[in-house]
């Protein structure tokens, strides 16, 4: 693997992990809303938040581009700001940011409904307040999922295509990730090397996963210890 490649690579994993840093407070903000809330809504709020999940990312992209391109009103406002995010590194983490949100959202979520809420008002009796109760119980507890959800989202981030390719084109040296470079490959015949870049895909989601059941396994072994 020359050079080029391992730049793809390196920022391939750069933008996945600057779009899961970007959407994990507020995926498990949501997430932990989503699993306390009772009230009128939650059905399409839930449903509002799963939509990326469910329509193809050539849509997802679609509406980044028609909300952000220079003619349109945010993004000309964000431009003359000198604030430029379509075909730039900035709209490859929104993308991938968009379309990984709802696995961490719906990963968390599950773990959040998992914590007895009768711990937590026991914790509110002592004096926590709600932000403590949250970090010293609640947390604690649903941690296992939250990191579920985390990695999936960067599993996702690392594989996006649709949206990505719609909002920030494929510019080598500038937006191509893993997936860009793969089917550009593909379309000019270069099969070894396409080949090679899924094949290098494939490892980094696999140790992702891994990583995270590996972690998950090693933390339950300890706490039944």
């Amino acid at each position: 693997m020359g050079l080029e490649e391992l730049r793809i690579v390196g920022f391939t994993v750069e933008m996945a992990a600057l779009a899961t840093a970007l959407i994990l407070v507020p995926g498990v903000a949501a997430a932990f809303l989503l699993a306390r809330y009772r009230g009128p809504g939650k059905g399409a709020l839930d449903t509002l938040l799963s939509l990326p999940l469910v329509l193809p990312p050539t849509v997802v992209g679609f509406a980044l581009l028609e909300l952000l391109g220079r003619n349109r009103p945010l993004g000309a406002w964000l431009s003359e700001r000198g604030i430029e995010i379509v075909f730039t590194w900035k709209a490859v983490v929104l993308a991938t940011a968009v379309m990984a949100f709802p696995l961490l959202v719906r990963s968390a979520r599950t773990a959040f409904e998992e914590v007895d809420p009768r711990l937590v008002g026991l914790a509110r009796t002592l004096g926590a307040s709600p932000v403590s109760a949250f970090f010293r119980v609640v947390l604690p507890l649903a941690w296992r999922g939250v990191l579920a959800g985390t990695v999936l989202a960067f599993s996702r981030a690392l594989g996006e295509f649709g949206a990505t390719v719609l909002v920030a084109g494929n510019i080598p040296g500038r937006t191509q990730t893993l997936a860009l470079a793969i089917f550009h490959d593909v379309q000019v015949g270069r099969d070894d090397r396409a080949m090679a870049l899924a094949a290098v895909t494939v490892g980094l989601a696999f140790a992702a996963l891994w990583s995270t059941e590996w972690i998950v396994r090693r933390r339950a072994r300890r706490d039944e210890a």
